[in-house]
């Protein structure tokens, strides 16, 4: 697909909100109230941001200026060092207001601990103070379903090269996260280098039917640089995977991570279809003359309380589902993870992995099912009038349908199969 336009948003639009919120929070109901203070700024517009489709470099200033990108580094870089289940609660929040956004925040906290899990302890201390006291923001061209990149390497360092049909973020970001294979061997290198450089190209292909306000495009990596001491988890002395830092199995918990963030912007997009559905209806929408019980009031209709009623209850239950998912994901994250040590994270057991894996699995089918029933069907009980584009409700599920895509759901289901009727735990792949 060819872009329609290669123009940004004016970060000028929010240049307020830097002042306004110049300190970090300090607990994590002040960060979900942040959050929820931002998917109010988003929500205002957010159809005719869809719409438009510019690149989004005001809403990531929104982003900075609110301190969500620091919410999980160390509070010596000037970080809010909150648990992951803050963070994926703020995540949700902010997909409520503005699904692109929300799914750009998640992305960038994966990216932003890529040291953490694949680093040594130095290379992840020094990767978290660049992100964290720079205010960036961190993209990825590590699309598992491309080829992967090539990697050049001799005693100087190593050079990326290849292309990824997807880079979500990378075009209005600071750093980009690249991962490849050596060339002539099977071992992978992660590696969090510059965006503004020569190597990397975007192609501003990005216009998909929704969450058109992430920039998830292709980019050509071109002869890129990097220098041995940013491999990450590789010994500089022997240009080998360090057996200490790699040695611990891909078993490691990114995977997880990185599938919870969907589901829990999945929820928040959902919940915002019905808080947007709610008060269109209230204001809006007419009871049906001609049902032969005709009410005075819309909600007084009973199939319109029966519809917001059925979805409210089954968003409650996924909401539920996945708050119990992520305080799994800050608990086992917290024990292993952010002590940044090496011993710690070799204690990661695989049967930890797989039980973890199987709760964000619960997630990732629940959350998917119930955001495209919520999403589609709030159209049953808003009426006719509010499918006019002006409105905007259909950006909800648009959003949502084009995510829930991202690896199926029913490989997911199947997981969860055979882990409770055999009880055999995954294998950990680039996608579980």
């Amino acid at each position: 697909m060819s872009a329609t336009t290669f123009e940004s948003t004016d970060p000028a639009v929010y240049a307020e909100y830097q002042s306004k919120w110049s300190t970090l929070p300090t607990d994590a109901a002040g960060w979900i109230q942040r959050a929820v203070d931002v998917a109010d700024v988003l929500k205002a517009d957010a159809a005719a941001r869809d719409k438009a489709n510019k690149s989004p470099r005001a809403e990531v200033a929104l982003l900075k200026h609110a301190g969500l990108l620091k919410i999980l580094g160390p509070a010596k870089y000037g970080g809010g060092a909150q648990p992951w289940d803050v963070a994926y609660r703020v995540i949700r929040e902010v997909a409520k207001g503005d699904g692109s956004i929300g799914m750009l925040l998640g992305y960038h906290l994966i990216w932003s601990i890529t040291a953490n899990v694949f680093g040594s302890p130095e290379q992840a201390d020094r990767v978290q103070k660049t992100i964290v006291s720079n205010n960036y923001f961190v993209g990825g061209a590590v699309n598992p379903r491309d080829n992967d990149l090539t990697i050049k390497a001799d005693d100087k360092g190593l050079v990326f090269t290849g292309h990824k049909n997807f880079s979500t973020g990378g075009v209005i970001s600071d750093l980009t996260v690249l991962e490849g294979v050596v060339d002539g061997t099977t071992d992978h290198i992660f590696a969090i280098v510059p965006t503004n450089q020569p190597g990397i190209q975007f192609q501003h292909n990005w216009n998909n039917v929704g969450l058109r306000l992430t920039e998830s495009g292709g980019v050509k990596i071109d002869s890129v640089p990097v220098p041995w001491e940013d491999a990450l988890g590789w010994d500089v002395a022997t240009k080998k995977p360090d057996p200490a830092v790699l040695g611990i199995p891909l078993a490691s918990i990114f995977l997880p991570l990185i599938q919870l963030i969907f589901s829990n912007f999945y929820i928040g997009i959902a919940w915002g279809a019905l808080e947007f559905a709610k008060n269109y209806t209230r204001k809006n929408t007419r009871p049906w003359p001609f049902s032969g019980d005709v009410k005075d009031k819309v909600e007084d209709e009973f199939y319109v309380l029966q519809t917001y009623g059925n979805f409210f209850a089954h968003l409650r239950a996924a909401t539920a589902l996945a708050d119990k998912a992520n305080q799994e994901a800050a608990q086992l994250y917290g024990k292993y993870i952010a002590p940044n040590s090496l011993e710690e994270r070799a204690k990661f057991t695989p049967e930890e992995r797989g039980a973890f894996a199987e709760w964000v699995a619960s997630v990732k089918v629940v959350a998917t099912d119930t955001s495209l029933r919520v999403t589609s069907g709030v159209f049953e009980v808003t009426g006719s009038r509010s499918t006019a584009a002006k409105v905007g409700l259909d950006r909800f599920w648009r959003d949502v349908r084009t995510h829930t895509l991202h690896d199926p759901v029913a490989f997911k289901n199947r997981e969860l199969g055979r882990y409770y009727l055999v009880d055999e735990i995954p294998e950990a792949t680039w996608y579980t």
